[in-house]
């Protein structure tokens, strides 16, 4: 991540306010997806990796939420990783982990104004390494998500005015086979 980008992006997200905009709802999404084996970690990867996966999208939460429209539902697309951590991408695993537990956090202390939902998501993306028919065999319904498999969960969370601080996974049953 350009170091320049992020608080760009946060003075963007800040000049909101000043302009009297309000969000209906935010969908926060960072990753940065390396392999990094146990063995082969470094202090600079690490928080490289942390500042993308993590801090990014803690910060702009907290540029956002004052910016939210009442009732308002801020929504994390996290990963399925938080359930079974990839092994050769454990750092990626621990930062996506330390996320979801924002989620609840942050749905305790934005509520009752803002309600906050995060999205573990599985294989509905899968990165230009996998095998896409291999990955498929893995869930109980033996498909990959699609993009629009995640936009609908994304809009059922946006327009669930009683759902707050839970993480919907949506892994076609993965984390069942």
């Amino acid at each position: 991540m350009d170091p320049e980008l992020g608080p760009q992006m946060m003075a963007d997200l800040a000049g909101l306010g000043s302009d009297g905009i309000s969000l209906a709802g935010a969908v926060i999404v960072a990753g940065a997806f390396p392999e990094h084996p146990f063995g082969a970690w470094s202090m600079a990867e690490l928080e490289n990796l942390w500042r993308v996966n993590l801090s990014f999208p803690m910060l702009c939460a907290q540029v956002l939420a004052p910016r939210l429209a009442d009732g308002s539902c801020m929504q994390f697309l996290l990963d399925t990783s938080i359930h079974r951590p990839f092994l050769k991408r454990l750092p990626y695993s621990a930062s996506k982990s330390g996320l979801a537990s924002l989620v609840p956090g942050l749905a305790q202390l934005l509520a009752p104004r803002l309600r906050v939902v995060g999205h573990a998501i599985g294989t509905a993306l899968p990165d230009e390494t996998s095998d896409p028919e291999w990955l498929a065999t893995r869930s109980l319904l033996k498909r990959n998500g699609s993009p629009a498999d995640v936009a609908r969960s994304l809009r059922f969370a946006g327009e669930s005015p009683y759902l707050t601080g839970e993480i919907i996974t949506l892994d076609g049953g993965r984390q069942w086979s």
